[in-house]
């Protein structure tokens, strides 16, 4: 086993698997930017180094810089993460020239995986049905023209590289392609430095469904079930499921085996997953594979009992997957909401800002992955997810309404975040039937927008709030806005601490 792991990441993931390096009693090593000095993940790990100031490209994307840590650190292994380098090829080759083991597949391994034309000509060889549409990229715009007139509108043009939603624009018609192709192009260029596309058939009211493998190197792979994915803003996962709800047990074992078939043809290694689109008629087609840990492992997590992160280590330090694919059974239903710092009342824009307060969700069946705390600043240098808080039941059913009281418990402020979406949400009779497709939730926002909807996705003004502000209100009134020195003699000086506290969090010194 490891004696020291390197965590190439920030936020959440990173004390996910601080939290995780420490159960299996391996240190810990985490790196950060100059806004992530005081951050959660610095705080839990045996050590942190500083890497360069808060722009990724010279921090977190620098594989020199983490190298270097890993070397004056002695690492003898390097955990990813998601996001940043955890699919980057360069960072593994990097790992085995500093003879550094990589928590994850082989460079060659993702490439070829993570690479959507080669996944999907790979998934052909392997008889896994995909999207019709392109192999291929699409040299010119004149070309992608002729391959949507053949394959018949709506298509959907994608970014060869990346994912996230970035470079993939929806086309209807013909007179719309040449914009589509152009925004896609650039957005695709700007954000991974590849502009090429490739294009598939758009399948509507289609669910999104992946499913988690797991893989050895001593030719053992298995499927851990799957998850629902089909709450999606722009592309962009904002609710998780496991199990889906439409999926039953001879689907999910076809689903299953097809995903071990073409994760074994790529030759992957450690943990993986291959996202599929699932039409009204319940076929499925291959989308692409993410070689990497993905952001909503914990609703698999909570279903089989398994912990992915140490199954993760485990199998990177070379021992065998401790069960067989007859093993693994699903138990009850988890869902999971990202929570992010954004505000739904304007557009989502990201709402950065020092967390006042915060209150977290507890209770049977509730888990709460985040990096924050109050006092921390979130800073508009990096994606706003704050954490992801999971909640799991006997049954669906359940499973929603522990949400539902989880989501009412939690509070944070000094900050917007995006809470009363998921309420709003989980209180929609098409969510609680199950009556879901990509494109469901923006849909839903286009019709009623958070304004619009009467306050749906609004932030409820709690209990704590009319404490701070009844107190707010007290201070001015009896002693006139004078400082709390001047308060009158007789006035107990508990309750002069306790507004003090209420109003600055913290007591005068």
């Amino acid at each position: 086993m490891f004696k020291k792991i390197l965590i190439a990441n920030r936020g959440e993931i990173a004390v996910r698997i601080v939290r995780g390096c420490r159960e299996l009693g391996i240190a810990s090593v985490a790196v950060y930017s100059d806004v992530d000095r005081a951050s959660m993940h610095v705080r839990l790990a045996d050590e942190a180094y500083a890497i360069g100031p808060a722009e990724s490209r010279d921090s977190y994307l620098r594989i020199d810089k983490l190298m270097d840590v890993a070397h004056r650190a002695g690492c003898d292994a390097l955990h990813p993460g998601y996001g940043f380098l955890a699919e980057n090829a360069q960072l593994p080759r990097a790992c085995a020239a500093a003879k550094i083991t990589f928590i994850g597949p082989t460079p060659e391994a993702m490439e070829q995986m993570g690479s959507k034309t080669a996944a999907r000509h790979l998934a052909k060889q392997a008889n896994v049905p995909t999207v019709p549409g392109t192999l291929d990229p699409i040299e010119k715009l004149e070309d992608a023209l002729v391959i949507a007139r053949e394959t018949g509108y709506p298509v959907l043009l994608k970014a060869i590289a990346g994912g996230g939603g970035k470079g993939m624009r929806r086309v209807m018609n013909e007179p719309e392609m040449a914009a589509a192709w152009r925004d896609a192009s650039s957005e695709a260029t700007n954000a991974f430095g590849d502009g090429r596309l490739y294009m598939e058939k758009l399948l509507t009211h289609a669910r999104h469904i992946e499913i988690q493998i797991l893989a050895d190197h001593h030719g053992n792979t298995v499927y851990l079930g799957e998850r629902e994915c089909s709450i999606q803003r722009r592309h962009q996962k904002v609710i998780e499921e496991a199990p889906s709800p439409v999926v039953d047990a001879a689907m999910r074992k076809r689903m299953g085996e097809a995903a071990v078939r073409l994760a074994r043809a790529g030759g992957y290694t450690n943990a993986g997953t291959l996202e599929f689109m699932v039409d009204e008629q319940k076929s499925f087609y291959f989308l692409e594979m993410n070689t990497r840990l993905q952001v909503e492992h914990p609703v698999t997590e909570m279903v089989t009992g398994l912990d992915l992160v140490k199954l993760q280590i485990r199998v990177a330090a070379g021992e065998k997957l401790p069960f067989a694919q007859d093993d693994i059974s699903i138990r009850g239903h988890a869902i999971e909401c990202r929570v992010y710092a954004e505000d739904p009342d304007n557009n989502f824009f990201p709402s950065p800002g020092k967390i006042l307060a915060r209150r977290i969700p507890a209770g049977p069946g509730i888990r709460m992955d985040d990096g924050v705390y109050p006092g921390w600043v979130v800073p508009n240098d990096y994606d706003p997810l704050l954490g992801k808080l999971i909640a799991w039941g006997a049954d669906r059913e359940e499973a929603i309404e522990r949400m539902r009281r989880a989501l009412d418990e939690y509070y944070v402020s000094g900050i917007k975040t995006n809470i009363g979406l998921f309420r709003r949400i989980l209180r929609e009779p098409d969510f609680v039937s199950a009556k879901l497709h990509t494109r469901w939730l923006d849909e839903l926002l286009l019709a009623a927008p958070p304004k619009a909807a009467g306050g749906g996705a609004k932030e409820v003004p709690s209990a704590e709030d009319a404490a701070v502000l009844a107190a707010v209100l007290y201070h001015l009134s009896s002693n006139g806005g004078a400082a709390e020195e001047n308060a009158p003699a007789a006035e107990s000086r508990w309750k002069i601490v306790g507004r003090e506290e209420l109003l600055n969090r913290e007591p005068k010194k």
